[in-house]
């Protein structure tokens, strides 16, 4: 091993979880060597004054060509999709592999490894999304994959192809206790939302902006009691995902307060947009279809109760969610090259780059500080999901996954600046203050000045997860 330090970054004013502290970072065979001042010359150096040298970002919740049902395609592969998240300061990523009704997790795992190698940008892990708990998946196929390095799983309790019984998030999340594997749980009520949606089609109130109104909050507050419930019945920690407002919220305080081992994530759209995004009142066009996800956006009051749950410490995770279909495509948000009734537009936004600069700009106007940024984006998600002390902090061990932002440059989001495959972003025109400038991953300069210094495809490591960790 070569004692020359590869990379010094100097003069970096550098920001963690729970510290903030000026000094050189020397950076070795992709790690960090060594923090200190009057660090000896590098083969590269970095001048990082006046900027913030920070973690490089985890998203620990978004969907890269993930197969889907026949007629649909994702926009972004792993290529376009890691190079996005990339250019937003996050240098790694925890996409799905998803099972389908009737297959078998093994097999979901081995299609996405095919998918994502030779592609990757940045470091990758794999969550599991089960589908089909069938008595062999639980007792032998999933218990198999945790010991392998997939340590978190996500299951849903709406949309058909993917929805579980109460019996099977009972099995599922026993599973979960008996393997020390973390479960993820997309909170809505599909009785309840299928009800809804059945009379609203009925009456021809078929619009994207009715789509909010078949799913309204109290069909995420129900079923958020009720994965609670579950995991108080399993005595097992859940984490909620991306939770869009007060009354889930209140539901997940609650069983905080009590002890219980409730986390809980949310995401930029339920910061950034509201129902009215979906389509105004008296509007029937199809634009609002680009910000149709689920749970929805709601309103001004739920944002700000969003923001403050996060500055409270309710929230343990800031993820993008991205979901990533063209507005303008046959095999995207206009299904077959036409508008679709609310109920068959692909659900989901896309926001893998956008993710930082979005919380960052809650820093500037006082929501959170600093060190809950670095918290929620990058040192939380890394120990949930077992990548810390790997990534998620800058300390001597770590991967030199270090991003150096300018926190007073101003940019105005827009699609065209943009690195991702979709041919829009639900934030356009949104002014951020503070944007990374600089992002190193594993000590390799990706982007400099902004740019996208494309590098190779397939650099991207695959990353085996450790044990949930969670605190």
């Amino acid at each position: 091993m070569s004692t020359e330090l590869d990379l010094v970054i100097r003069n970096a004013d550098v920001v963690t979880a729970s510290d903030r502290f000026t000094c050189d970072i020397g950076v070795r065979d992709g790690r960090i060597a060594v923090l200190g001042h009057g660090l000896p010359r590098g083969a590269r150096e970095m001048d990082a004054t006046g900027l913030l040298a920070l973690p490089g970002g985890v998203d620990g919740h978004c969907h890269l060509d993930q197969p889907m049902p026949d007629g649909m395609r994702m926009a972004d592969d792993f290529f376009t999709g890691t190079r996005a998240a990339i250019c937003g300061g996050t240098t790694t990523v925890i996409p799905f592999a998803a099972q389908e009704k009737g297959g078998s997790l093994e097999a979901a795992v081995a299609d996405y490894h095919r998918r994502a190698e030779g592609r990757a940008v940045a470091d990758y892990g794999f969550h599991l999304i089960v589908a089909d708990p069938t008595p062999h998946v639980l007792k032998y196929e999933l218990p198999e994959l945790i010991r392998q390095g997939y340590t978190s799983f996500k299951v849903y309790m709406t949309y058909d192809d993917l929805k579980l019984s109460d019996r099977e998030m009972l099995d599922v999340l026993d599973v979960a206790k008996q393997n020390n594997a973390l479960v993820m749980v997309h909170a809505e009520n599909a009785d309840c939302i299928s009800w809804l949606t059945e009379k609203l089609v009925g009456e021809g109130r078929i619009s994207p902006r009715f789509h909010g109104l078949s799913r309204p909050a109290a069909v995420e507050r129900e079923a958020t009691h009720r994965a609670i419930t579950f995991a108080e019945l399993v005595d097992v920690p859940i984490l909620i995902v991306h939770v869009s407002g007060k009354e889930a919220i209140e539901q997940i305080r609650w069983a905080q307060s009590r002890g219980l081992q409730i986390l809980a994530e949310t995401c930029p759209q339920y910061l950034y947009l509201t129902a009215e995004d979906m389509g105004l009142q008296g509007d029937d066009g199809y634009e609002g279809a680009k910000c149709v996800c689920s749970p929805p956006p709601r309103d001004p009051e739920n944002q700000a109760a969003v923001w403050r749950a996060l500055a409270g410490g309710v929230f343990s995770v800031f993820s993008s969610d991205h979901a990533p279909f063209n507005y303008d495509d046959p095999e995207g948000k206009k299904l077959g090259g036409q508008a679709q009734p609310f109920d068959h537009i692909p659900n989901g936004v896309p926001g893998i780059e956008t993710r930082l600069p979005l919380l960052f700009d809650g820093i500037a106007r006082g929501k959170l500080s600093l060190h809950q940024f670095v918290e929620l984006t990058s040192y939380r998600p890394a120990r949930l999901y077992g990548l810390y002390p790997r990534k998620g902090t800058i300390a001597v061990g770590a991967d030199a996954d270090i991003t150096l932002w300018d926190p007073e440059r101003r940019v105005r989001i827009t699609n065209d600046a943009l690195h991702h495959a979709v041919d829009y972003t639900p934030y356009e025109g949104i002014e951020v203050t503070g944007w990374p400038v600089h992002c190193f991953s594993r000590g390799e300069m990706l982007v400099e000045n902004g740019k996208y210094l494309e590098p190779a495809p397939g650099r991207g490591q695959f990353l085996p997860a450790g044990a949930p960790s969670l605190v």
